[in-house]
């Protein structure tokens, strides 16, 4: 339905960045970024695709400099978005930046407390062995949202139970 919506109307990077996260929810991540490249190109002040690019390179640990730089471009988008600096913590610790990221981390949770922003601050406060404050953070988290999948896989992958 979003291919024949952008037949219709072929310049839309909403549809564009609609198309690029089903992509990515069916494991097309080529696909998702070629779409999300387009809604750039075509709207460059798309704080949305800058973030959503910067993360999925980030989470597969990929073109980690590109994607830094994709998600400060989005953050001079939107200095104040707590999703935005949550991607950016998490590059920043995929970049082995892990005093950064706790930085980064505590001010977005702070911001927003939430399912997906505790997921990535815990996982980073267990990598220092913050065992403790990883697993009080996690619990808030689950509180928030105990179905969230970014949590729950990151529980899993770490063997840790609540």
């Amino acid at each position: 339905m979003l291919a024949q919506a952008l037949v219709k109307t072929p310049n839309e990077p909403d549809l564009l960045y609609d198309q690029a996260m089903m992509a990515e929810k069916l494991g097309r991540l080529g696909a998702m970024e070629q779409l999300l490249r387009q809604a750039i190109a075509q709207k460059p002040d798309y704080h949305h695709a800058y973030n959503a690019l910067g993360y999925s390179l980030a989470e597969r640990s990929i073109c980690l400099p590109e994607a830094r730089e994709l998600i400060r471009k989005a953050l001079e988008y939107a200095p104040s978005d707590p999703f935005i600096k949550d991607s950016l913590g998490w590059v920043e610790f995929r970049m082995g930046n892990k005093a950064e990221a706790v930085q980064i981390f505590e001010a977005a949770y702070k911001a927003k407390p939430d399912a997906e922003i505790a997921a990535h601050f815990g996982e980073v406060l267990w990598s220092l062995g913050q065992r403790d404050r990883a697993m009080a953070i996690w619990r808030e988290g689950k509180l928030l949202n105990p179905d969230n999948e970014t949590l729950l896989e990151t529980l899993k992958r770490l063997r840790v139970k609540l």
